[in-house]
């Protein structure tokens, strides 16, 4: 359904203001992360109030694909974002963890709504040469939203106090909904109403008892929870595989993992949750810990991470729209990637901040290079009948590996640190309030601890991008085609 240009710029305006809200709230919480647990007395829980936004989200995408396709995908992103904002009031008045975790949920839930449909709508009134620069400006959200967040979350939290790092949305969601409600058009849905139970079911069986078992397996007390954990999981993730291959509307249709560019992008999409996404909400508590700074402090070295990401995300969503070439962006970005995260995995203690700052723009940079790019570049080689479809399962994998990597990350930081803390300090309180306030010896001993925890993290990171360069060679060559149902028309790649 094609719209004028002054239309379609109205609508990316309105979409990206709507994705900026998600976007906002995940990057603002991480610089109160630790303040937060430390006030809750949860540190071993700290990571389910980032795990339990992205699993509710992953859970719930191939629901919200399915929902777009049948009653069309302008109400479903409208009642998603009104959810969105009643979720952020319930996070900001939790009193337990438990409250927040729960709230959380929802708020990942209707997220994923609103960001899936931004995407899906955007391939419904664009060509496919189009709509690299369009899902780049959308993505941008992200990237944006962690150069001012982290900032703003750090204000927030040393001046005004942790709940407001919710409540700041509202504002901010009722101008976007406003905008919203203007600007997205009405796309009709599809005729087939029939939904994949059975898939969706054993999906979200699958996801949740994954990550219950990486997150009870660190601890000694719930390791056979967590071996059960992940003997639901197995099974149920064969019988999902069993029931999406007989369904006739899978929510994930296997079919087009058959295609080599979907299933490469598929894979690159999947790099950029593992590699990046799953560290970004613990970065400032490492700089707060390990370099004993400040949480408005600690929000630069994030800041530096998505400012690389936003001028490559813009620059390579650009270029591929003007050229319709895209292979060279997502080997150049995954090889920045391995490499800086290899960088962060040996500096050595010490470093002033700057360093940091550096390294991580360099693996900023490198993903933003195929961040949004490769969503695009799957939805185009995709059938015009699949293209909600391909692009629920591409968030899916990122989403998946973003929210079982967050919940293993949080496992080695909570129990990590807690095993090689002296036995004066109580892990479960201890905030980056109390270690500024401690012995210069005592800072000393917690940054070295927080540096051994995070070093293996991080060189496990710099393994994953070293396998999305894998991916990205496979990629084929082509070009974006210029036909509103068009493919990506592609030819044998040049190793």
């Amino acid at each position: 359904m094609p719209l004028s240009p002054a239309r379609t710029r109205l609508l990316v305006a309105s979409l990206l203001a709507a994705g900026f809200l998600g976007a906002l709230d995940h990057t603002v919480v991480s610089t109160s992360l630790a303040t937060i647990a430390g006030e809750l007395g949860a540190l071993e829980h700290m990571s389910w109030v980032v795990v339990g936004y992205t699993l509710a989200s992953t859970v719930l995408l191939p629901v919200f694909g399915k929902l777009g396709d049948v009653v069309g995908p302008r109400a479903v992103f409208h009642t998603s974002l009104v959810a969105f904002l009643i979720a952020s009031l319930l996070c900001g008045f939790a009193t337990d963890m438990t409250w927040l975790v729960v709230a959380r949920m929802i708020q990942g839930a209707s997220s994923a709504g609103v960001q899936l449909m931004s995407q899906t709508i955007v391939a419904k009134v664009t060509t496919p040469r189009e709509r690299p620069k369009y899902m780049a400006v959308i993505g941008a959200a992200f990237p944006i939203a962690i150069l001012v967040g982290p900032l703003v979350g750090g204000l927030i939290t040393d001046y005004w106090g942790w709940p407001w790092v919710f409540w700041i949305n509202v504002p901010v969601g009722v101008a976007a909904l406003v905008l919203a409600l203007i600007a997205v058009p009405h796309i009709e849905g599809g005729a087939r109403g029939r939904f994949d139970v059975a898939g969706a079911a054993t999906f979200s069986v699958a996801l949740v008892a994954v990550v219950l078992a990486v997150t009870w397996f660190a601890d000694p007390a719930a390791r056979i929870a967590a071996v059960g954990s992940l003997v639901v999981a197995v099974l149920s993730l064969a019988a999902f595989f069993f029931v999406e291959r007989r369904a006739a509307e899978p929510i994930v249709p296997l079919r087009l993992f058959s295609d080599r560019t979907i299933a490469a992008g598929t894979a690159l999409s999947a790099i950029i949750g593992i590699g990046l996404f799953s560290i970004t909400a613990y970065l400032p508590t490492y700089v707060q810990m390990a370099y004993r700074t400040t949480a408005t402090v600690s929000g630069l070295v994030p800041i530096a991470t998505v400012f690389g990401m936003l001028v490559s995300n813009l620059l390579s969503g650009f270029l591929a729209s003007r050229t319709g070439r895209y292979r060279v962006y997502p080997i150049l970005g995954t090889t920045l990637g391995a490499v800086g995260l290899l960088v962060m995995a040996v500096l050595p203690g010490g470093m002033p901040l700057w360093v940091p700052m550096v390294v991580m723009a360099v693996v900023g940079l490198g993903t933003g290079a195929f961040m949004s790019l490769i969503v695009a570049v799957v939805q185009s080689a995709a059938p015009a009948s699949d293209v909600g479809a391909v692009t629920a399962s591409v968030n899916i994998v990122r989403q998946v590996g973003s929210t079982v990597t967050t919940a293993i990350i949080g496992g080695v930081i909570g129990f990590g640190v807690a095993a090689l803390l002296p036995s004066a300090m109580d892990a479960a309180t201890l905030t980056p309030a109390l270690v500024q306030a401690a012995s210069p010896a005592v800072q000393n001993v917690v940054a070295g601890i927080y540096r051994d925890v995070f070093a293996p993290v991080f060189f496990a990171l710099a393994a994953v991008y070293a396998l999305g360069i894998i991916a990205a060679v496979l990629l084929p060559q082509g070009r974006l085609s210029d036909e509103p149902a068009g493919a990506v028309e592609t030819r044998p790649a040049i190793a």
